[in-house]
């Protein structure tokens, strides 16, 4: 869980030491050069001023439903000095209306397993919105794969996931791409990732349904 920076109310979380520059390289790989990159449930915000600062040609937009969310991102950014970095919204994926009508791509870090399946479908459709023909959004976190954890680590996981509410849960890579399919969302791309991860790449190929 993430920790509070007692200094003002920045929260971190370990994890995105250990998982940032992996997913910086597959973004450096995929995004465009220049444009808005809009992530959904950023959380403490520090993958925005970890991707900002590495990307200066991209405006980063952060969005969380959770108000503690947004004021650690807000302070992550004041503390970062970075410009690129504009003010986090209050988006909920599950939600049919957005406070947001375009992004060049869309960007989701370890949501979908710890959010109804009602988040993933809402994340599909509201990306689709977004998007140009062309956008790209990335996945990165856990998943199961032809009906199976990729891992024992990850089986455990989701044991445990699913224990603490019955509507979480790692969700099969194969559903996720339906659910973006149904969107006009074609699957382009598995990156695997350490930790038994993986990053999933999605492009707006077609019209939003």
């Amino acid at each position: 869980m993430p920790d509070r920076d007692a200094t003002d109310e920045a929260l971190t979380a370990p994890a995105v030491a250990r998982n940032r520059d992996a997913i910086l390289a597959v973004l450096r790989r995929v995004l465009p050069e220049a444009g808005t990159v809009l992530e959904v449930a950023s959380g403490t915000g520090e993958h925005a001023v970890h991707f900002a600062a590495a990307l200066p040609g991209l405006r980063w937009l952060p969005s969380d439903p959770a108000p503690a969310a947004r004021r650690s991102v807000a302070a992550h950014a004041r503390a970062s000095g970075l410009a690129g970095i504009l003010a986090p919204l209050d988006l909920d994926a599950a939600s049919d209306a957005w406070p947001v009508d375009r992004a060049d791509a869309v960007l989701c870090i370890n949501m979908i397993h710890i959010a109804p399946w009602a988040a993933t479908e809402g994340l599909m459709a509201g990306a689709a919105r977004v998007l140009p023909e062309g956008g790209i959004l990335v996945l990165y976190g856990p998943f199961r794969e032809g009906g199976r954890p990729t891992a024992p680590s990850n089986a455990a996981f989701d044991a445990d996931l699913r224990a603490r509410d019955p509507d979480w849960g790692l969700r099969d890579l194969e559903a996720v791409t339906r659910a973006a399919e149904a969107c006009g969302l074609t699957f382009r791309e598995r990156v695997a990732m350490p930790a038994n991860n993986l990053c999933l790449i999605y492009r707006r190929t077609g019209p939003v349904r």
